[in-house]
């Protein structure tokens, strides 16, 4: 069964940084997609950013400027670089995963920025 393995996260003030990784605990498939989003209480999960296979990115308006999504070279692990946080920021963020097969999810981590 393959889980996707974040690390990262946590408590920060407003205008600090944090960083992100994720990456599949096994790998024998292609990886299409990797993603960050998060969600706030019972609200709905809201992407914040991705990465393509063509190395494309998205990145939702509300961080562009401040958080940056890369990868590595085999595309088996992304990361989220996020700085000048602000107390909005604060959420659980879920890596996701594109593959052939499905689509994976992170088990979620909580960030949260102190003003």
């Amino acid at each position: 069964q393959v889980q996707l393995v974040e690390s990262g996260g946590g408590w920060v003030q407003a205008g600090g940084s944090l960083r992100f990784s994720c990456a599949p605990s096994t790998r024998n498939f292609a990886i299409y997609r990797m993603a960050w989003y998060r969600q706030v209480l019972d609200k709905q999960r809201d992407l914040v950013a991705a990465i393509n296979v063509d190395k494309s990115t998205e990145v939702a308006d509300s961080v562009k400027g401040r958080f940056t999504i890369s990868r590595n070279k085999a595309m088996d692990t992304v990361f989220l670089q996020m700085n000048d946080l602000k107390p909005e920021d604060t959420a659980v963020y879920y890596c996701y995963m594109k593959s052939r097969v499905r689509d994976y999810w992170g088990q979620g981590t909580q960030v949260t920025v102190s003003s």
